[in-house]
């Protein structure tokens, strides 16, 4: 058995993949197992990685199911302790799997480490640095824009981009995998939340580096579908993770996050698409999903509430220095 598996969600990825793969192929590390989940695609791109990479596992869906299913499939296939997730628009740089594996495999404690990502076209700026999530509702791209040199050291983050980290296998069987109920968007904020209720913490490695396309299956940043979706999981992350004294405390934030927010959208011209989403949010939102509060994990809630507010003084801070 090896100690790690590249697990790969595709779409439609066919001008991407031959990139995405020939890095894999020239990594420092070697000897770890590949597989592919194909979403339904009609461009060829099962086809293409069949044919071209023997090494690959493939697996095929009829339909398109999701980035979660996807990702969940490619875990269940795997049997190696650390599972690495990765979008098929990146390239990695040759010590990527290995920066990854080595860093945590330091730490019991780490459920999830998250790779520098840079743009690809620009790769002297960043894509993302890690995530954060703040008591507005809102999750953001840490470092996004900013010169990728001045992101160097280590540090704790909310949650890892689940375009290219790793994860720590036996939290999956403590926490569960991602909650297929999103489909796209905010899954991997909502894992990263289950696993630090639990007591778990998740890292930035800036040693892993890879340059990433973005927007690759939706399309562009901003577009029907991701504001849809977006809104939807943004409603029922809050209530799935949050407790009813949580959820009452942060309220005045979230009315005025999700307010914003719809200003904003409405803007771009998706004001319905936001509203509809919201909408879907409120009926996902079941006692069966929401995460059982227990007495023992109070000290992860509380350190929880601070790195809310805390990020919330950094995305306020991120609009200070936008306006200048």
């Amino acid at each position: 058995m090896t100690d790690v598996a590249v697990v790969i969600p595709n779409y439609n990825g066919m001008k991407y993949l031959e990139a995405c793969l020939d890095s894999l192929r020239r990594q420092t590390l070697q000897g770890f197992s590949t597989i592919l989940v194909d979403n339904g695609s009609q461009d060829g791109s099962a086809d293409f990685v069949e044919a071209q990479y023997p090494e690959v596992t493939l697996r095929r869906f009829e339909t398109n199911r999701g980035f979660c299913a996807a990702v969940n499939e490619g875990i269940r296939m795997s049997e190696a302790p650390y599972v690495i997730l990765l979008n098929n628009d990146t390239v990695c740089e040759p010590t990527f799997v290995e920066a990854l594996l080595c860093a945590i495999r330091e730490k019991p404690k780490w459920f999830s480490c998250a790779a520098k990502m840079v743009r690809m076209k620009a790769p002297d700026r960043i894509d993302t640095a890690g995530d954060y999530y703040c008591a507005l509702g809102w999750a953001f791209a840490r470092g996004r824009g900013k010169r990728a040199d001045g992101y160097r050291s280590r540090c704790e983050i909310f949650s890892a981009c689940a375009g290219a980290a790793i994860y720590r296998r036996s939290v999956f069987d403590e926490i569960g995998l991602f909650d297929e109920a999103h489909f796209a968007y905010l899954e991997d904020v909502d894992i990263a939340y289950r696993a630090k209720i639990a007591g778990y913490r998740n890292y930035f490695i800036p040693e892993a580096v890879v340059r990433h396309v973005g927007s690759a299956t939706s399309g562009s940043l901003y577009n029907e579908f991701k504001t849809r979706y977006s809104s939807r999981n943004s409603i029922y992350l809050v209530y799935k993770n949050m407790p009813w004294p949580q959820i009452v405390l942060n309220l005045p934030f979230l009315i005025v996050g999700f307010a914003v927010k719809l200003v904003f959208f409405a803007r771009r011209g998706y004001r319905k698409e936001y509203v509809a989403g919201l909408k879907k949010g409120f009926r996902l939102c079941s006692r069966d999903k929401k995460v059982r509060f227990r007495k023992r994990n109070l000290p992860h809630y509380l350190k929880i509430q601070w790195e809310l507010w805390i990020n919330t003084f950094r995305r306020l801070m991120l609009f200070r220095g936008e306006k200048h």
